[in-house]
């Protein structure tokens, strides 16, 4: 029988990580994420596959987002904003789940909430001075777990040590832009 914590196969996670250790050489994950312009404000990101240590995996998966009306979009779904906050949250939710599987503690419950304030002045390029993101945002991670405080402490900075997402939001990333032209 398979030791399962929170829903987590530890035998496989284990084995999992030690795959990866042991072959430095293919211990990368990559992404890739297709967006097109759906008209007005909204847009359909696509997910066909990914990469995971030197083999791809295939998906099939179809993100929508839309602008609130008072942001003139039709309000069909989240925006990117949303999204990116999603994004976060449920990266950290992989994050708290796995490594309180790995020292053996149940989670019962965990809810992540998330905030961020923009200035639209930047946003809108009214005021060159201004950041069009975010200078802050703010989560809240509310748990019930069987364990003790010192390892719900302990969790939470493994959390913040390893999340990707929040090493993403926390850390500059290099961003190396390309602007393709269609030939008319």
């Amino acid at each position: 029988m398979n030791n399962v914590v929170n829903g987590i196969d530890m035998d496989a996670f284990q084995q999992f990580a030690e795959g990866v250790s042991q072959n430095p050489d293919i211990s990368t994950a990559r992404f890739n994420v297709q967006t097109r312009w759906a008209g007005q404000t909204r847009s359909v990101s696509t997910v066909k596959s990914y990469e995971l240590r030197g083999k791809i995996y295939e998906r099939n998966f179809h993100i929508a987002s839309d602008e609130p009306t008072e942001i003139l979009g039709t309000d069909t779904a989240p925006n990117p904003q949303e999204l990116l906050m999603a994004a976060l949250n449920a990266c950290l939710t992989v994050a708290y789940v796995a490594i309180a599987a790995s020292k053996g503690v149940t989670v019962n419950a965990l809810s992540i909430e998330t905030t961020g304030q923009l200035d639209l002045r930047g946003f809108l390029g009214l005021d060159e001075t201004i950041n069009p993101g975010y200078d802050e945002v703010q989560y809240s991670v509310h748990i019930d777990a069987d364990g003790t405080p010192a390892q719900l402490e302990e969790i939470h900075t493994a959390v913040i040590q390893t999340s990707p997402n929040y090493a993403n939001f926390s850390r500059a990333i290099r961003m190396v832009p390309k602007l393709v032209i269609a030939k008319k």
